[in-house]
């Protein structure tokens, strides 16, 4: 099967214009996975809008990346860095009780980190399960929870989780991964039902193949086939990071102040076509 990082006939998506959101300015959010991808979008789009930052990831050299990105685009952007894995509940107590220390509370928990997991399931080991799960699914409960416990003591505040378009379907060789972003989205569910009292809203993002430098990678190594994956999108593209901070943007303002307990889909009409 035949792979490269850009297929043939890549095409281009369209430009657009940037949404703004005025109620994000001063608000202060604490985005895991901040390091690259999706996360790192996100934070460039909530920083465009002035609000003000603490990134998450277990990369150091990425989130010094992100960091150093923002300030040379947003001069003053206030953007402060928390190196921790959210598999670790403890360190995910420790990054929100600096957040609050730093910033003074939490106002919308951008539920990024997480890992690909990719393998014939009879070949799936235990310990690649148990990862698969503790980061994708209870790193972000872990988040969550943390998060929760002082928006609820401040009065409210957003929870945006990504899942993804395997969320909401299934596919061979992708069972942990399948099974970690459906308890996403049930999740999601759940805890906006329960946090609505405290004015918690709770939302995921749902994206399909996006253009990230993970995908690149995989492409790379021929684990995927690009061009088979935009043939399957109606579309005829994969996605953009800006095009999910977009969804998050909007799931975080003020403009969807009735949706909670959302999946949002973003993924060229993968799933609307069948696969």
């Amino acid at each position: 099967m035949t792979t490269s990082p850009i297929p043939q006939g890549y095409p281009e998506a369209q430009p657009f214009t940037p949404a703004h959101y005025p109620g994000l300015s001063g608000k202060v959010v604490l985005n895991t996975g901040a390091g690259s991808g999706i996360g790192r979008a996100m934070a460039h789009a909530f920083a465009r809008h002035g609000a003000r930052l603490m990134l998450l990831d277990i990369d150091a050299a990425a989130l010094e990346q992100t960091r150093a990105q923002l300030r040379e685009a947003f001069p003053f952007v206030d953007v402060h860095i928390v190196q921790a894995s959210i598999a670790d509940d403890v360190a995910v107590e420790q990054a929100c009780a600096a957040t609050e220390a730093r910033l003074g509370r939490i106002d919308v928990l951008l539920n990024n980190a997480g890992i690909s997991m990719n393998k014939p399931s009879l070949e799936l080991k235990p310990a690649e399960w148990r990862r698969a799960i503790d980061i994708d699914l209870s790193g972000v409960f872990y988040c969550a929870q943390a998060a929760g416990k002082r928006m609820a003591r401040q009065g409210g505040g957003v929870i945006l989780s990504t899942a993804s378009i395997w969320g909401l379907s299934s596919s061979a060789h992708r069972l942990a991964y399948c099974a970690a972003k459906a308890g996403v989205v049930s999740l999601t569910k759940c805890l906006a039902a329960e946090w609505a009292q405290h004015r918690i809203r709770v939302n995921a993002i749902c994206p399909g193949y996006t253009h990230t430098a993970l995908m690149e990678d995989l492409m790379g190594r021929g684990v995927i086939n690009g061009a088979e994956l935009c043939g399957k999108t109606p579309m005829n593209r994969l996605g953009r990071p800006e095009e999910m901070a977009e969804a998050a943007l909007y799931l975080a303002s003020d403009a969807s102040a009735f949706i909670t307990g959302h999946a949002l889909v973003s993924d060229g009409g993968w799933l609307a076509h069948g696969y």
